[in-house]
């Protein structure tokens, strides 16, 4: 059987998803995964993203470290997990932005079956994270994903994230992702990719049309 293959579409501001991201791209290989990362793309000006101290220099940085997800990213992935900082308790409009490219191929029907999960971050306590997540789960739905939230399959989770999905809260971008939270974005990627090599091998991905 061949690797499952997963992306990973995020957007990260400060780098606290970013860090959930790359957790759960170390858990998914850990399964045999092969892994894209990527990054959606700022649509405001300079003049926006200036007023906010350090967006510029962290976008430019993220930018040079993953490419933009596209809808061949879309196409080619068993399991696609989107990850999202919370705005006012929904999802970045960045990420949002490049789900909404997606309506080519959904209208196709090449995502369903496939696999969907989601992760994210909020700057304060009782931000937002669940509601985010749990926006998330719409578009999820509508493209045809079967969606994979944690539960809590996990010893991690009794300490860290959501049922919904892997989460940190950053106090004003003054923490970063712990051990605790890290390992609960690990179990997420281990528990996606196994979901998918089930569904792959029942050949309910992939599945002759």
């Amino acid at each position: 059987m061949s690797s499952p293959k997963v992306l990973i579409a995020f957007y990260s501001r400060k780098g606290s998803t970013e860090a959930l991201a790359n957790a759960i791209a170390e858990g998914a290989r850990t399964e045999g995964a092969e892994v894209r990362i990527r990054r959606a793309r700022e649509f405001v000006g300079h003049d926006i993203m200036s007023k906010a101290n350090g967006w510029v220099d962290s976008a430019a940085a993220m930018n040079r470290r993953y490419e933009e997800p596209t809808e061949a990213d879309a196409e080619w992935a068993d399991a696609i997990i989107l990850g999202s900082p919370t705005r006012f308790g929904a999802v970045a409009a960045e990420l949002k932005a490049y789900i909404d490219t997606l309506g080519g191929i959904w209208f196709q029907g090449k995502l369903n079956g496939k696999v969907g999960s989601v992760f994210g971050s909020s700057s304060s306590r009782h931000g937002g994270n669940e509601s985010t997540l749990l926006s998330l789960y719409n578009p999820l739905a509508h493209l045809g994903l079967i969606i994979v939230p944690l539960g809590y399959a996990d010893p991690a989770l009794f300490k860290a994230g959501t049922p919904y999905g892997a989460t940190h809260v950053s106090a004003g971008d003054t923490l970063k992702p712990d051990a605790d939270h890290l390992e609960v974005a690990r179990f997420q990627g281990r528990r996606v990719t196994s979901v998918a090599k089930a569904l792959w091998g029942a050949h309910v991905i992939g599945a002759p049309s």
